[in-house]
């Protein structure tokens, strides 16, 4: 682990492993800003327009959406996690030998300041561990305990963009007859009809109950990118498509193309934590070879 700093003199986190794969990680938001794999290949998107400095979160990277995810309330959207800065935990919950064998990892911690206390009144202890495994594969385990004196209620997001070569090439597996929000239809409810989810206009939708293992298969590249999640029960799909893009002041015109949000989320049913209980929630990724009929990786239920 080596600590280093951004070009605007941000603190971050640098893990790598001895293969020469690389992870990066902002102390603002906690936010994986870079996923390299052993050849040096980054499989994260970030957009060119991004904006890297407070009080604005990077369009990129895998972003910390809590206590809320979406817009709605007082909260800003996206709730502030993400635009915070954490602290390196100098008091980590102890490793199981599987989180920490083989691994390179750092442990975050977020407090609410009193700004936070103001706009959403609950105390709570936000640890986040980011590991990267010798094969590669990249782990964020998040820990939220409630130190305050009363119940709350949050939803959460790991807001994840991975890099694509052309979104028109790309499906996803994993998600199929399941039950979706719709987000450009009010929340309506659907239910999915295809056998994989593939993109030709904006997808924003959360889909419901979903199994811990998702697939996402770039044909272009031969590769498929393994989600795996834990006490995530909820998927979020989004691609802005060319109207919504040109719009955003911190998101390039053609961007869409080449980038995908497959977030694991908890959102339709938002946590309940009682004094004292912890939550946790945790998303593994993994790159591994395919074709683009998912011959590659032939059952999800490998990856459970």
């Amino acid at each position: 682990m080596e600590v280093t700093k951004d070009w605007n003199g941000i603190d971050q986190v640098v893990l790598r492993n001895p293969q020469g794969a690389s992870v990066r990680v902002s102390l603002y938001g906690g936010q994986v800003t870079s996923w390299r794999s052993d050849r040096g290949e980054e499989l994260l998107f970030t957009s060119s327009k991004a904006i890297f400095k407070p009080p604005k979160a990077m369009r990129g990277g895998i972003a910390i959406c809590f206590p809320q995810f979406g817009n709605c309330g007082s909260l800003e959207q996206h709730g502030f996690a993400r635009n915070k800065t954490w602290a390196i935990d100098e008091n980590p919950p102890p490793s199981s030998p599987e989180d920490s064998h083989d691994k390179s990892f750092v442990d975050l911690l977020l407090k609410p300041s009193e700004e936070d206390l103001k706009c959403w009144p609950h105390s709570f202890e936000f640890r986040l561990r980011v590991a990267l495994a010798a094969d590669g594969k990249l782990k964020l385990i998040s820990r939220v305990r409630n130190i305050d004196g009363k119940p709350f209620s949050f939803s959460f997001a790991y807001h994840t963009y991975l890099f694509v070569s052309d979104i028109s090439e790309v499906r996803i597996e994993g998600l199929e007859i399941l039950d979706y929000l719709d987000n450009t239809r009010q929340r309506e409810r659907f239910t999915e009809q295809g056998d994989a989810i593939t993109f030709e206009s904006e997808v924003d939708r959360v889909y419901l109950h979903s199994p811990n293992a998702v697939a996402v298969l770039d044909h272009e590249r031969k590769r498929t990118f393994v989600i795996r999640k834990e006490g995530l029960p909820d998927v979020v799909v989004w691609n802005p498509w060319e109207k919504k893009a040109k719009a955003m002041i911190d998101f390039g015109d053609e961007e869409y193309k080449q980038m995908l949000c497959v977030d694991a989320a908890v959102i339709e049913k938002p946590v309940t934590l009682k004094p004292g209980e912890e939550w946790t929630g945790s998303v593994e990724l993994r790159l591994v070879p395919s074709t683009f009929c998912c011959e590659g990786i032939e059952d999800l239920s490998d990856f459970l």
